[in-house]
C-alpha cells in the first residue's frame, strides 16, 4: 500500500541527526547518497504535480518519489509487485522457509568489507543447499534467497532467508519430488555444520588474498568454537503461501516509519520485538546520533543484490540444463505473460493493495488528474557529505 505519512519519519531522524552524524562518523558514498535521497523522498525537491479531481474539483499537490531501495517510503509497491511476480512463477510443489544465521562475533569482518561478507554468506548459503540436495536425495535442486543484516534494534545481525522447493532434477536429468523428513527438509544439525565450514573456509581464503587474515584470527578462531544456527521451518501449505511469506522479507528496510514513535532532541523511541521475550513488542530508547549510525549499517554496496535465485529456479540454470518441469507442477508462465500485457502498473498496485493513488481523498467518487507539472527544486549533484550538509538542521 502507498505509504500513508506516519507522525515520525526516517527522514526526520536523518534531517535532526543526520549533521551531527556526518561530523562524527565517515560515511561511505552509499550511504550518504541514501540519506539525501530518503531527506527528499516525496518533497518539492524531487519535483511533482498538481492535481484536480474531475468531480468535485479538489486539488491538491503531489511529489515524486526517491526510488531509493533503502527509503521505507518506496518499498510497499515493490513488495508487492515482487511477490506477485514470484508467485506466477514457482513451482506448484511444497516449499521449505530456511534461514542462515552468522554469530556475531565476525560482525567486525562484516562492517569491515560489507560487499565481499555478504558475497561469501550467499555463496555458502547455496553451496550447503545444493550440496545437500545431491547428498541426501541426488538432485539438483533450487532456491529464492534473500538476505537481511539487521535485528530489531537495528543492531548488525546478518542473516539469508531462503524458500527452497522440495523437488528437483535428478543426475539423469528426470524430474523428482524430494523430502523424507516430516516436518523439515535437511536435518538441520548437519546443515549448521556443512554451512559453518563453507563459510568460515571462504573467509579465510579472501581475508589471505587481502593480507588481513592476521588481523581477524581471533574472531575466526572464535567462530570455529562457537555454535551456529540454521533454522528450518515446516513446509507450509502452498507455493502461493511460502512466497507471501518470503515477501514480508524481500523489500523490507531496516526500519519503517510506523515503528517510530517519538523523536525528541536527542534519543528516538521505537518498537522492537523482543525474540528472547516471545517476541513480545516493546519500546526501545536510542540516542539519535546513534540510531542513524546503525541505520547505516544496513545499507547496501552499489549494486549488490539482495534477493537471489539459485537452481532451477536461476532463468541460466534452466536455459543452460533445458529443464521441462512436470505439467502439473509447471508454473504458468503463458497466464502470468497475458496478465502483464492487459494490466499496467498502476492497475497492478490498485488490484494488489486495494490502494488508488489517484481516487479523490475528498469526495472518494471522482480521479485525480494532472494540470500543472512541478519541476525539481534542484538537481541531485552528488553525495558528497558538504552536499548533504546543506540539507540538515
Amino acid at each position: 500500500m502507498a505509504d500513508l505519512r506516519s507522525k515520525h519519519e526516517l527522514s526526520d531522524v536523518a534531517l535532526r541527526f543526520g549533521k551531527q552524524l556526518v561530523e562524527k562518523e565517515k560515511l561511505s558514498p552509499e550511504q550518504t547518497k541514501a540519506l539525501f535521497n530518503i531527506i527528499q523522498c516525496r518533497t518539492s525537491k524531487l519535483g511533482g504535480h498538481k492535481e484536480k479531481c474531475n468531480d468535485c474539483g479538489e486539488q491538491r499537490y503531489s511529489y515524486n518519489s526517491c526510488g531509493d531501495r533503502h527509503c521505507p517510503k518506496c518499498q510497499s509497491n515493490k513488495q508487492a509487485i515482487w511477490v506477485e511476480q514470484v508467485t506466477r512463477t514457482t513451482l506448484a510443489v511444497k516449499h521449505y522457509h530456511i534461514i542462515f544465521t552468522v554469530p556475531h562475533c565476525l560482525n567486525n569482518i562484516c562492517l569491515w568489507n560489507p560487499r565481499e561478507y555478504y558475497k561469501i554468506l550467499f555463496s555458502a548459503v547455496w553451496r550447503t543447499l545444493h550440496s545437500f540436495g545431491y547428498t541426501h536425495y541426488g538432485s539438483e535442486t533450487g532456491a529464492v534467497a534473500a538476505l537481511h543484516s539487521w535485528g530489531q534494534n537495528l543492531s548488525l545481525h546478518p542473516h539469508v532467508h531462503c524458500i527452497v522447493p522440495a523437488a528437483g532434477y535428478s543426475l539423469k536429468g528426470e524430474w523428482k519430488n524430494i523430502g523424507k523428513y516430516e516436518n523439515y527438509l535437511y536435518p538441520v544439525h548437519q546443515l549448521s555444520d556443512t554451512f559453518k565450514g563453507k563459510f568460515l573456509n571462504s573467509m579465510k581464503l579472501r581475508l589471505k588474498k587481502l593480507d588481513s587474515a592476521d588481523y581477524f584470527t581471533p574472531q575466526i578462531e572464535k567462530a570455529y568454537k562457537s555454535s551456529w544456527v540454521v533454522y528450518s521451518e515446516y513446509s507450509m501449505a502452498s507455493a502461493k503461501n511460502v512466497i507471501h511469506y518470503l515477501g514480508q522479507y524481500t523489500h523490507r528496510v531496516a526500519i519503517s516509519n510506523p515503528r517510530i514513535l517519538d523523536i525528541t532532541d536527542t534519543q528516538v523511541k521505537f518498537i522492537a520485538k523482543d525474540y528472547r521475550d516471545g517476541a513480545k513488542q516493546k519500546v526501545v530508547h536510542l540516542d539519535g546520533v546513534e540510531f542513524l549510525r546503525r541505520f547505516c549499517m544496513h545499507i547496501m554496496p552499489k549494486r549488490f543484490v539482495r534477493i537471489r535465485k539459485y537452481g532451477i529456479y536461476n532463468p541460466i540454470t534452466k536455459r543452460n540444463m533445458d529443464l521441462q518441469f512436470e505439467p502439473e507442477q509447471k508454473p504458468d508462465i503463458e497466464e502470468h505473460n497475458k496478465a502483464k500485457k492487459k494490466e499496467t502498473k498502476a492497475e497492478m498496485i490498485i488490484r494488489l493493495t486495494g490502494f488508488d493513488s489517484k481516487q479523490c481523498p475528498k469526495c472518494k467518487k471522482g480521479k485525480m488528474y494532472v494540470i500543472e507539472e512541478l519541476p525539481r527544486i534542484r538537481s541531485p549533484t552528488g553525495h558528497l557529505p558538504s552536499i548533504l550538509l546543506s540539507l540538515f538542521k
